[in-house]
Formats: structure tokens, C-alpha cells, sequence
């Protein structure tokens, strides 16, 4: 009886030790959870945030490129994506506002547009960005222009600079064919953005040539750099 009762107050024992072994683990497990996403939190907080937003997608593919058929939404995405690494890789915090092909609009019913914008204006009012950068390609009746421009709000000094230092730097590439200015321009991102906002359009899908290195990833690596230098020559001047 004695060897049993024994047996009884072992096994209860390393019972309770084994049950306070696994609370002292899982309180462990909890922890390291909650200390990597703070610390994950903390590392966001200070590095500066850069909103990409490529422009359109889902039924609204945008422009189409006159040779290949290319949709713009597309074009768009893929150097988004490319900015994406690139500023991550300068070590800034990206969040893109369209980071798949499907638009931002919940059901494609009559309205779309208008919500999927607001959904746009709403990414960035969240996440305080220093810069904004919308990505489009252009078209013009005549095929002869080509080239990218970049755009902003004319009443917002910041936008003005950072426009002009991106568009310096596109200046400065060696397809450029012809140098042009930044110009102002009255759109829903640029004007919902109380922070400095551009929209770049990367070239002419109405230009066989714009359009033939629009669609090459080479020429959208390029375009990627320029626009990263731009940017970051605007944010050393504004710290």
C-alpha cells in the first residue's frame, strides 16, 4: 500500500512539474511573438514610409499599347514592383496601394472607379508616407510623342520639388530623346495626398518606341533607378 501510495505522489509531482514546464513554454512562445511583432512595429516606426501606387487594374487596364496590346495596368504593377525592391532595398518601409492585378474596388459594379480611388486615398492617409509615387504610362492622339513626365499639385511646394528632381533625373537618361518639365496636373491621387505626391507617367503606349522599352524589364529597371534617385535627392534636402 505504501509502495503505491509512493507511486501515486511521483507521478503527481512530475505531473505538475511536466503541466508547469509547458505554462513556462507557451508564456515563453507568447512572448517571443509579441517581442517580434513590437520590435517588427518599432523598426517600421523608424524608417520613412513610401507609398507606390500603381495605377488602375482589375476591368480597368488603362491605356493599351498600339503594337504589342500591352494593358498600362500592367506595365504599371510590374515597375511598382520594382520600386518596391528598390526603396526596400535603400532600406524604407514600401507599402503599395494596388500590390496584385485586381483593382481596388470590391464588385466591378457601376461606382468602381470612384471607390477604387478612395481606397487609394485611404491607404496613404493611414500610413503618413514621406513621398507618394503613382505610376502610369501615357497616350496622345499623336504617335510622334513620347518620353515620361511627371506630374503634381501645383499648390503643394513639396510635390513641386520632388517632381522636378524625378523628372531631372528621367531628364537624364540615355534614351531620353527629348527633355521635358514637370508639369501640374489636377488628379484624384496628387489632390487627396496632403504630402509630397507625384504621378509618373513612364512613356507613350501610343509610341512604338516608348512602347517597345516600356515592355521590356531592362528599360523598367532603369526607369526605377531614375525615379529612386529623383526621389531620394528630394528627401536629403527635405530632412
Amino acid at each position: 500500500m505504501k509502495l503505491i501510495q509512493y507511486r501515486m505522489s511521483f507521478f503527481y509531482k512530475h505531473r505538475v512539474a511536466l503541466g508547469f514546464a509547458c505554462l513556462l513554454l507557451a508564456v515563453a512562445v507568447t512572448f517571443a511573438f509579441c517581442f517580434f511583432a513590437l520590435s517588427k512595429a518599432a523598426a517600421q516606426s523608424l524608417r520613412l514610409t513610401v507609398v507606390i501606387d500603381a495605377g488602375h487594374g482589375g476591368v480597368d487596364g488603362g491605356v493599351t499599347g498600339t503594337v504589342t496590346g500591352t494593358k498600362e495596368s500592367d506595365i504599371n504593377l510590374s515597375i511598382s514592383r520594382l520600386l518596391q525592391q528598390e526603396f526596400e532595398d535603400l532600406g524604407f518601409y514600401v507599402v503599395q496601394t494596388r500590390p496584385t492585378e485586381a483593382g481596388l474596388y470590391g464588385v466591378a459594379t457601376p461606382g468602381y472607379k470612384r471607390r477604387d480611388m478612395e481606397k487609394r486615398a485611404e491607404i496613404i492617409k493611414k500610413n503618413s508616407p514621406a513621398v507618394v509615387i503613382s505610376v502610369h504610362q501615357n497616350f496622345f492622339s499623336q504617335t510622334s510623342r513620347r518620353g515620361a513626365q511627371v506630374f503634381f499639385r501645383e499648390d503643394v511646394k513639396e510635390s513641386v520639388n520632388l517632381a522636378r528632381l524625378i523628372q531631372t533625373s528621367l531628364n537624364s537618361m540615355p534614351e531620353c530623346v527629348k527633355k521635358t518639365e514637370a508639369l501640374a496636373g489636377d488628379y484624384f491621387v496628387l489632390n487627396c495626398a496632403r504630402v509630397p505626391a507625384v504621378i509618373v507617367e513612364c512613356g507613350f503606349l501610343s509610341n512604338p518606341a516608348d512602347e517597345e522599352l516600356l515592355t521590356q524589364k531592362s528599360y523598367q529597371e532603369k526607369l526605377v533607378k531614375a525615379i529612386a534617385e529623383g526621389a531620394l535627392a528630394f528627401l536629403s534636402t527635405a530632412a
